[in-house]
């Protein structure tokens, strides 16, 4: 199990949409995000996967807080949470 600890991380939106994407992704067998302390926990094949995910979280708009957070990385990381938001709400799941 890897804790990897993200930027931009707002609400039950952003980590929705974190969840759903990583999911997708091959090898990755679990995940979990937690918002109050902003981190993603996965469990992965290999450490090799790592580096995926840690890519995906970047260009969904949640880089690793060892990462540079520039505008252009936040903005995106509003709209990955408007998506969470609205599937959340069309599946039913409450805020």
């Amino acid at each position: 199990m890897e804790k990897i600890e993200i930027q931009n991380l707002k609400c039950g939106g952003c980590a929705a949409t974190i969840k759903t994407k990583l999911q997708n992704l091959e090898n990755v067998q679990y995940v979990d995000v937690n918002v109050d302390e902003q981190y993603v926990m996965v469990n992965l094949h290999s450490s090799e996967d790592l580096e995926i995910v840690k890519r995906k979280l970047t260009s969904l708009g949640y880089p690793p807080a060892n990462e540079p957070n520039g505008f252009g990385k936040k903005v995106k990381s509003y709209v990955s949470c408007a998506t969470g938001r609205v599937g959340k709400e069309q599946s039913g799941i409450d805020h």
